[in-house]
Order: C-alpha cells, then structure tokens, then sequence
C-alpha cells in the first residue's frame, strides 16, 4: 500500500477521507472536530483508502483500519508509529489516544498506557513528559499521606469572588489544598494571566497550592468524541472520563480525599459535570458542592458576568464581582481585553 498525506481541508479529500471513515463506523466531523486537525495520513490501495489516522495538536484521532486489509494488527501498528513519528518531527513527544475500550489493547501494543477508561470510552497517553512526572513536579508536603488533601479544578476566566469563596471553604476544611488551574488555552483571559490572578487571589492562604492543571484537568469541551455514536451523550462521556482521570491518575498518589465545586444554577452541561463528579469519585474521593457565592439581592458571582460587563464597557460592575488584585489587572488591561472580545470567539 502506498502511504501519503493529503489535506482534507480541501473538499474532494475530505468527501473521500469522510466516505472511508464511516464505513469504519466513524460518524461524527463537526467543525469542533475536524477544524483541528493539521495533517492527515492515508494508506491506498489502487486509489482506494484502506487505513488513515490525524494529528491534531498532541492528539492522535481519527484511526482507522479497513477490515478488509490483510494484516490487520500490522498495518494497525504502522499507522500509529507514522503518526507518532511525524509527531516527533512537529516537536510533540507527549500523545494522547481517545478511543473505544475494544482498541485498548492495541494501543498498549504501541507504547500507550490508559489513564482512565469508562463504558463508552478510554483516553491514553504516550511519551514524556507523562502523567507520572506531572504528578512528581508538583509541590508535596512532609505529612501529606497523614494530612486530609482536597482539590479544587478551575478555569477562572477570570479569578472571582465566588472562585475566592469556594477555596476558602476548602482551606477552612482541610489541611492542605490543591487549586488545579485548566492550562488550555481557550478563554478571554490567557493561561498565564489566569494562573497569575489566582496565584494573586489565593496568596494569603497558607494552605492552598496553585498548581496549573497541565495535560490532566483538561476542560470536559476539549475531550473528543468523534468516534461516538450521534445518540450517545457526549456531555455524559466526557464528564465520566475527566472524573475517573482525577481519581485514578491524580487524587490517589496526592492523597485528595475531597474535591470542592461550586452548585451550578446556570449551565446545563457544568451541572452534568458535577452529576457525573458525583457519581464517580466516591468513595475514594468525597465531592463537596459548595453554593455558589452572591452579593447582595441574590446576585450569584459569577465570571460569565465578569466578561460580559467587559464586553459592555461596565468596570463598575466588574469591580462587584472580583477580588482587588483581579480588579487592578482588569483596569490595567481593559482596551486589550475588550479587542480581544470584539475580534471573536473568545469567552
């Protein structure tokens, strides 16, 4: 078989590479999905697709081996060390694999290792630097494995007085506290600029650590799901397989016995995270879901009012929400910030 690169950015390669794809039982390339692919591998026989596979940042999706092809498992592998190759070539040496718990196997014949896996699914890693030298450079303390550890993950876009309110309820409670910062950059506010702001806003705690969340407290948007079935639902999936990852990878070798959350009146898909935090961590782990923190008159804090008040032009009402050292950054970024949400997507 001939092996080459195409870009199903163009059409015709995407209408050809699509056709294969669901033939192999792969239905879902919304934009979401497909948009972040950057370069795509394909395996033809006389013009016809028989394997293909995708990089997509350090993700490697849409694999797929056609039943018809002799060698099976061989071809599997080749496909995987192509990718894992060109990912080298790209300076990405750390990969992730999400896919179906039937190809688990396979994967770990490649060097993947899983990290969590639940009914519909499991996500894999491979390469370094990996989940064990994540956990390894973080802060420990000299009691740790005595002491009642809890964690708190959160995105902080940006950090406000409800994100305040719910650390100080888990330092309160607890010896020690994790306060895992989301590193994806996906928000108004940088990861840098939002690790700062709740490095700032948690100073005066002495025992809360502010850690950024690396490859391993990843937003449950960013999961794939592309090799689910339309009827499956996603928000479900993605939310179990964040939850067990925190359990298994994270919450044991630190010794965090409670995360904190705060209750969400607002989102529907936050609320299904906390449903399936719920239902996934205990025992090993006690889920604490704290109410959401209001001003006066019932005003619930929250950051989406916080962007919303930049996008109006409102510093009065951002300074209602926020801590000082959020406010001061704010005020000293103000033109930046609202170009950065006139130009787009950003929330």
């Amino acid at each position: 078989m001939e092996i080459r690169e195409i870009n199903i950015h163009i059409k015709r390669n995407f209408n050809k590479w699509q056709k294969f794809l669901k033939k192999t039982g792969i239905t879902t390339f919304s934009p979401k999905e497909t948009d972040q692919v950057e370069r795509t591998f394909v395996w033809e026989d006389d013009g016809e697709i028989m394997a293909t596979g995708s990089i997509a940042g350090n993700v490697l999706k849409y694999i797929a081996v056609c039943s018809k092809v002799k060698g099976h498992g061989e071809t599997f592998n080749q496909l995987v060390s192509k990718l894992v190759n060109e990912a080298a070539t790209m300076g990405r040496f750390h990969l992730f694999v999400f896919t179906k718990p039937q190809y688990v196997q396979s994967f770990g014949y490649v060097g993947f290792h899983v990290l969590a896996q639940v009914e519909d699914g499991a996500i894999l890693e491979a390469g370094t630097p990996d989940v064990h030298d994540y956990i390894k450079n973080l802060p420990h303390f000299a009691d740790q494995d005595n002491s009642r550890v809890a964690g708190v993950v959160m995105n902080a876009n940006p950090f406000t007085n409800g994100h305040r309110y719910l650390v100080e309820q888990a330092s309160r409670e607890n010896d020690h506290v994790y306060v895992f910062v989301v590193s994806q950059e996906a928000s108004l506010f940088t990861f840098a600029e939002r690790f700062k702001l709740v490095k700032e806003g948690c100073r005066d705690l002495a025992n809360v650590t502010v850690v950024p969340g690396d490859s391993y407290m990843v937003s449950y948007t960013t999961f794939p799901a592309y090799f689910l079935k339309d009827n499956q639902d996603v928000a479900h999936f993605q939310a179990a397989l964040d939850a067990q990852l925190f359990k298994q990878q994270v919450a044991g070798p630190l010794n965090i016995t409670r995360r904190y959350v705060g209750s969400e009146p607002f989102s529907k898909t936050t609320d299904i995270y906390n449903q399936e935090l719920t239902r996934v961590l205990p025992p090993d782990v006690e889920v604490k879901i704290i109410e959401r923190a209001s001003n006066a008159n019932d005003d619930v804090i929250s950051a989406t009012k916080v962007r919303a008040a930049i996008a109006n032009d409102e510093l009065a009402v951002v300074q209602k929400y926020v801590p000082q050292s959020t406010l001061s950054f704010v005020q000293n970024n103000w033109s930046d910030l609202r170009a950065r949400i006139k130009e787009g997507s950003l929330e």
